[in-house]
């Protein structure tokens, strides 16, 4: 943080009084909890943090950082990984106040603020009976998922959630407010769509709906000895199966409750199903998958889209010790089988690999029409490292990291962005391959001097 913005009261005290929000500094009863983020392996201390109430704080924000040439990161749900949604001795922009929705029934469009969550945007949704693509964790904040790609339990049927957007309002670099669409600064909602919190600050979504009120959904889980067979069906049966039809792979533990005492602490693998079809329909597919291997437990059956989003809410609360692993799969082949054999047994009951098939609707944009730029793979893997307990931190990302680097040679290369940790340049590059010299041109037209840094970072073109 320069000297100017860190040592000289008066500075601060001006850009105080000039915006909505709050300001929080270390010495401020608030600010242990203000730099507190999702993942509790992360501990850094900002200088400052700026609580926006609306674009005009976000805008005296970005102007007050960049004529300071203070560091800044931006935060909205806090869930970065790697934490980068905080800057040691930086300005953090936090937009989590900024919570606005205007849902329009008629035309099956929301308009929604950066600082949301996916609960509040399916809360607001699905009194219309509609939704959107999004993650499966209802804290996580729109901003990160958006930016970063996002894929969901409706991904198959309705594509990735950038594939959904409309339109976005972006606090550029040198303090501007643009609109970015496919109409307006095309470039600039072109990289949007994948490429990240590098270009600006977003201070509104506009996304696509669709008609999504009830699912039936819910866990199917084998005891981890049919990891082999139902890992070998489920390749062969997944690329095939009915767009309405989304079931991801896992592997973890039983946890407590809701489920059977019996169970709790037994290792297992399964699938998580979300079906847009009849239970009817969704039976058949259901049988195909028991015929496989007789299921420990299973409870599939009617629910809410919202009751299906907030459903990992409890068993993942912000505060735990996470360290993820990610990559695009195309192909699971024996010998990658072998692999999740031997390391499936999780070190920890919250730690978990999950296989999201981004399949069916992501296969039918072309590599360079957004900045996603992998279209062909079928699966967006995560391996995840979990506890409550720092005394655990070794030893969950060792087995996170040992897993991965073995499956890793089955892989396409790249990763979803928002399943990477501070990962280091060619990862970036493997991720966005051939659309990846483009971002950093567009990098280079929209913040040239790479203000915004504290991300997954693109370098702007020379």
């Amino acid at each position: 943080m320069a000297t100017t913005a860190k040592d000289d009261d008066a500075v601060i005290e001006q850009f105080r009084e000039g915006i909505r929000g709050t300001l929080v500094r270390p010495d401020d009863a608030e600010y242990d909890d203000a730099r507190t983020i999702y993942n509790g392996m992360i501990d850094k201390h900002p200088g400052l943090i700026v609580r926006c109430a609306n674009v005009g704080d976000v805008i005296a924000a970005v102007n007050f950082a960049r004529e300071n040439d203070i560091e800044t990161a931006i935060r909205s749900g806090g869930h970065s990984g790697p934490g980068l949604s905080l800057a040691d001795d930086g300005l953090v922009i936090d937009l989590s106040d900024m919570t606005g929705i205007r849902v329009d029934p008629d035309a099956k469009t929301a308009r929604v603020e950066p600082g949301c969550t996916w609960g509040d945007v399916d809360s607001a949704t699905h009194a219309f009976g509609l939704a959107t693509v999004s993650g499966i964790i209802s804290t996580t904040g729109v901003s990160g998922l958006t930016l970063g790609g996002g894929h969901g339990y409706l991904t198959r049927k309705y594509g990735l959630t950038i594939d959904n957007l409309l339109s976005a309002d972006v606090v550029l670099a040198d303090g501007r407010l643009v609109h970015a669409s496919e109409d307006e600064n095309p470039d600039l909602f072109w990289a949007l769509r994948g490429g990240g919190g590098n270009f600006g600050v977003v201070a509104s979504f506009e996304y696509e709906l669709h008609p999504v009120d009830t699912v039936v959904a819910g866990p199917l889980f084998w005891p981890i000895e049919e990891l082999e067979s139902t890992m070998r069906w489920y390749r062969e049966w997944l690329p095939q199966a009915p767009e309405d039809v989304y079931a991801f792979y896992l592997v973890g533990e039983v946890p407590g409750d809701p489920f059977p005492a019996e169970l709790h602490g037994e290792k297992v693998c399964g699938l998580m199903w979300c079906s847009l079809g009849s239970e009817r329909q969704t039976e058949e597919m259901l049988q195909t998958a028991r015929d496989v291997a007789e299921p420990l437990f299973e409870h599939v059956g009617e629910m809410t889209y919202p009751a299906l989003q907030s459903m990992f809410d409890d068993l993942y609360p912000p505060g735990d010790q996470w360290y993820w692993k990610g990559d695009f799969v195309r192909d699971l082949p024996d010998e990658a089988i072998e692999v999740h054999e031997r390391h499936a047994e999780v070190p920890t009951p919250k730690s978990t690999m999950h296989l999201y098939p981004i399949n069916g609707a992501v296969h039918d944009v072309a590599p360079d029409e957004t900045a996603w730029s992998v279209r062909d793979a079928n699966w967006s893997m995560v391996i995840v490292g979990v506890d409550p307990d720092p005394a655990n931190d070794e030893k969950i990302t060792k087995w996170a990291r040992d897993y991965w680097h073995e499956l890793h040679p089955h892989t396409v290369g790249g990763s979803y962005i928002n399943f990477m940790m501070e990962e280091g340049e060619d990862r970036i590059q493997a991720t966005y391959g051939d659309n990846y010299e483009r971002l950093r041109e567009v990098k280079a037209e929209y913040d040239p001097d790479n203000f915004f840094h504290v991300n997954q970072n693109i370098e702007p073109a020379d």
